[in-house]
């Protein structure tokens, strides 16, 4: 760098850097008079919120709907300073030798500057709008609408508390219990149809679309798909402008974040590209969904080239065929379709004039195009747009009309079908311990690979892991550290085997009570890999003595569960009803199970379901020495209902067949457990090698 320009760079490095969070209350306490810079939504929130558990549910609605608003208001706010920011001062380009940065680093702070000077008039500081991650997911997963819907019902405001909680619901599929609230509303309000207050225009488009053209109403599928296109590209630029601003650095803690000028300026627009690329995701991504829709722009053109050619307008057809090719050049059936067009046009317009709708280059390759320009395979993981949601052969245009079928080609939205196993499952075999008590099977459980089983403890053994656990579990332990990672309503306590040990190596608690855990967790492991007839070891991928406690005060109408519907190796994705075993899945786990302490609660039933996550195929009710075990895969989506009075206790334990995936907490408790044996302090009183096999 040249002299003299390091206090620029250091302003510019500020400029880059995130700033520390700063959440500020409501001003005067609840939700103040309107007037003045916006108000930060995550202020609104926590006031809509303390005034719905104060029992002020006029108060409580106004705050959530102006922290919804706000929220809105803000986003557009940036947006609109960012354009105008872009248009007025232009990213000058870099210039050789020493000093040719300095044009562009002084564009930067001035866009940046420019950016300052448009937004504080309406938000004030910048700071006042750093909200929380945690209220950050609050609102991606639209829990405001869920305080909003309790809140309307009590002001007797039927029709904007069945929208809210569709609203909600949409977000939050796993949700059963809101199902049925929804059904009230709607005969109580009289209300067919409800109203997702969140939904983005571009996907509604897109699917009413695809409505219109399974009904072979072609002209309505092309108004409603080409319109869905033209949303789509002005969410995407938003989206991309957007992340044009301070970054908040991944896999660094900011008050820990060291680097130079250029580490930091290269860490920022690193996350930028990052951030640029994952709008693709987020842009074909159903609310309350995981997964993106497969394919999901190249497919407007799919169902277009065909529409346009059913309505008689060949020129377009084969303008959108060319389209869809510039994504998957090599697709033989659209490749068939465009020269079956160019014939149709043929003597009429030349087909070499016909050329492709404009596509930005990003958007064709997402992944190819960066990866080989700036290797940045582990930044960008993902190709967004494979080619599994392509068309099926049988979809392409026929090659002459008299062999075209009545009805036309039509695109298959057809589910995929489960994926077969990749192991030959089995079950039934000896359980190793003459008082374990079969209960039911697979079959008796309307599943696969499934098994439940009493007395695998006993009330005492029961009683005396109640007592470790007591002494030694930490809030948030396992779940990074939040107290309430799956329900404001409930907290979550857990400890691992090797902290017990531990903890009965130093006194803290008795060392024969510790031990406890590890032998009950080891016979588990044997109970499981025998009956399920597995041929290699099955080894620990993790274990964890887990309580969830319900909140007094909280549980008045809960609709949530304790733990959404799930599967343990992939992510569940109801409404493709599929399972997508990718990160940041635990694709390496093949066997689960839940060892249960305790029956003194209320709720917290364990329950499977179908892949649509609502259809209970199997509801279990915990007592001590009860065992419910199966395999980790999208054949078991389950969860936990609410707890809704009490402490709910287990021993929750993931197995891997993979020895690379060794739980390593595990490796060091086997060697505490030696040294132990050395020393002569003890086992448990447990003897967990089978008595008499069954």
């Amino acid at each position: 760098m040249a002299p003299g320009s390091r206090s620029g760079g250091a302003l510019l490095l500020l400029l880059l850097l995130p700033l520390p969070l700063l959440v500020l209350p409501a001003a005067g306490g609840g939700c103040a008079a309107e007037g003045g810079p916006l108000e930060p939504f995550d202020a609104l929130y926590a006031s809509g919120v303390e005034a719905y558990y104060g029992g002020d549910f006029a108060g409580a609605a106004r705050c959530l709907e102006r922290a919804l608003r706000s929220r809105r208001e803000l986003r557009a706010a940036r947006l609109r300073c960012r354009r105008l920011c872009r248009a007025q001062v232009r990213l000058a380009a870099p210039g050789p030798g020493p000093g040719g940065d300095l044009p562009f680093l002084g564009s930067v702070l001035r866009r940046a500057e420019c950016v300052r000077r448009c937004e504080e008039p309406s938000l004030g500081a910048v700071s006042r709008h750093r909200a929380a991650e945690e209220v950050r997911a609050d609102f991606q997963r639209r829990v405001p609408y869920s305080y909003l819907q309790r809140a309307y019902i009590q002001l007797n405001k039927l029709e904007e508390a069945a929208n809210a909680a569709h609203t909600f619901f949409m977000a939050n599929p796993e949700h059963m219990e809101i199902q049925q609230d929804l059904e009230n509303y709607k005969t109580m309000s009289g209300k067919v149809s409800l109203v997702d207050l969140e939904a983005r225009q571009h996907m509604e488009d897109y699917s009413a679309g695809v409505r219109h053209y399974d009904k072979e109403e072609y002209e309505l599928a092309i108004e409603f798909l080409e319109r869905a296109l033209e949303g789509y590209y002005s969410e995407d630029e938003d989206c991309q402008i957007m992340c044009e601003g301070p970054q908040r650095f991944e896999e660094h803690e900011y008050l820990d974040y060291k680097a130079g000028l250029y580490e930091a300026i290269a860490d920022h627009y690193m996350q930028v590209l990052a951030c640029k690329h994952d709008c693709v995701r987020e842009l074909a991504t159903r609310s309350g969904r995981i997964s993106p829709i497969e394919n999901f722009l190249p497919l407007h053109y799919d169902y277009l080239q065909f529409a346009y050619y059913r309505v008689g307008d060949y020129v377009k057809a084969l303008e959108c065929a060319k389209s869809y090719l510039l994504f998957h050049p090599d697709d033989e059936d659209v490749l068939e379709n465009a020269g079956y067009y160019e014939g149709l046009l043929e003597g009429a317009v030349d087909p070499a004039t016909i050329k492709p709708r404009k596509v930005r280059r990003g958007w064709l390759m997402s992944l190819g195009f960066r990866q080989s320009r700036l290797s940045l395979s582990s930044l960008f993981p993902q190709n967004y747009w494979n080619r599994y949601g392509a068309r099926q052969d049988e979809h392409s245009v026929p090659s002459s009309i008299s062999n075209e079928p009545e009805d036309g080609p039509r695109l298959s939205l057809t589910k995929k079908p489960m994926p077969k196993p990749d192991r030959e499952l089995k079950e039934g075999g000896p359980l190793l311990y003459s008082d374990v008590k079969f209960v039911y099977n697979s079959q008796q459980l309307n599943g696969t690979q499934r098994v439940l089983l009493d007395n695998v403890i006993s009330e005492e053994q029961c009683r005396e892991l109640h007592r470790v656990a007591t002494g030694i579990m930490l809030a948030g332990d396992g779940y990074r550290g939040k107290t309430s990672p799956h329900t404001p309503n409930e907290r979550f306590e857990g400890a691992t085997v090797l902290k017990a040990l531990k903890y009965g190596y130093e006194g803290r608690v008795p060392l024969k009570s510790a031990r406890l855990f590890y032998d009950i967790s080891e016979k588990a492991r044997r109970i499981v890999q025998s009956y399920f007839l597995l041929n290699s070891t099955l080894y620990f991928s993790y274990t964890h003595l887990v309580c969830r406690t319900a909140l007094s005060g909280q549980q008045e109408r809960r609709n949530d569960l304790s733990h959404p519907i799930h599967a343990d190796n992939c992510l569940l994705d109801p409404e493709a009803n599929e399972c997508w075993k990718e990160p940041p899945a635990y694709t390496f786990r093949d066997y689960s199970a839940l060892l249960y302490m305790n029956a003194d609660f209320e709720g917290g039933e364990f329950i499977f379901t179908e892949m649509d996550a609502k259809t209970v195929t199997a509801s279990i009710k915990p007592k001590c020495g009860r065992m419910i075990s199966f395999s980790s895969g999208g054949e078991n989506p389950h969860g936990v209902k609410a707890v809704t009075k009490g402490q709910r206790c287990a021993v929750a334990l993931w197995f891997t067949l993979d020895p690379l995936y060794r739980e390593l907490e595990r490796i060091q408790a086997d060697e505490v457990i030696a040294m132990l044996d050395q020393e002569h302090l003890g086992p448990s009183e447990m003897n967990i090698n089978p008595k008499d096999e069954l």
